[in-house]
């Protein structure tokens, strides 16, 4: 399986289409090894926080939760 290294710029030009291709890989889980798959996790993750609304439908592969510092 491929996968994508991508920088802000790049992160700014993606569609909802580039987004569901990458949750896709991270569902099916089939990497070659565990570093692939940590890329794309952190690929998904930088969306999450650069463009929210891209990857709203797959913040469970992200498994971030919320939780108060104070």
């Amino acid at each position: 399986m491929t996968t994508l290294t991508l920088s802000r710029q790049d992160i700014s030009r993606m569609t909802a289409q580039d987004v569901a291709n990458l949750a896709g890989r991270l569902e099916q889980d089939d990497y070659i090894n565990p570093f692939e798959a940590l890329q794309d996790w952190h690929i998904l993750r930088a969306i999450a926080f650069q463009r929210e609304e891209l990857a709203e439908p797959y913040l469970y592969l992200l498994d971030i939760e919320a939780y108060d510092e104070a």
